[in-house]
Formats: C-alpha cells, sequence, structure tokens
C-alpha cells in the first residue's frame, strides 16, 4: 500500500465505521470492509507511534541543549 497520511487515513476509516452503523455495508462486502479497516488502524498506529519517537527525539536533543547551557 502507498504510504497514506494520517488524516486520510482517519477519514477513510470513520468512513468505514458509519457505513457499518447504518447498514449501508453489504453482507458480501463486510469482510473485505473489516479487513480495510483493519489496514487503516495499523498506518493510523505507525504514524503515532514515529510521531510520537520523533516528537521524544525533539524534546530529548531540547533537553541536552539546555543542560549543556545551564553547566
Amino acid at each position: 500500500m502507498k504510504e497514506m497520511s494520517y488524516q486520510k487515513a482517519i477519514d477513510e476509516l470513520e468512513q468505514i465505521v458509519a457505513a457499518m452503523e447504518t447498514g449501508d455495508i453489504p453482507v458480501d462486502d463486510l469482510a473485505k470492509k473489516v479487513k480495510r479497516a483493519s489496514e487503516l488502524i495499523k498506518v493510523c498506529k505507525t504514524v503515532l507511534y514515529e510521531t510520537s519517537d520523533e516528537v521524544n527525539r525533539v524534546l530529548s536533543e531540547m533537553d541536552e541543549v539546555r543542560n549543556t547551557n545551564n553547566e
């Protein structure tokens, strides 16, 4: 799957959930939609973990600079 943005994955996931809640998904397509939802959740989790790692790295670098300046 081509890399997808978090927002696009969330938008598509919300559409799937809304269709499921209203019963707009034919039973024949339900398994495909659930599989797609699972893929979208994985995309979202990956983006969130990567973002968290990056934020923590930047904060750590900021702490190092601050500690160096205070010495």
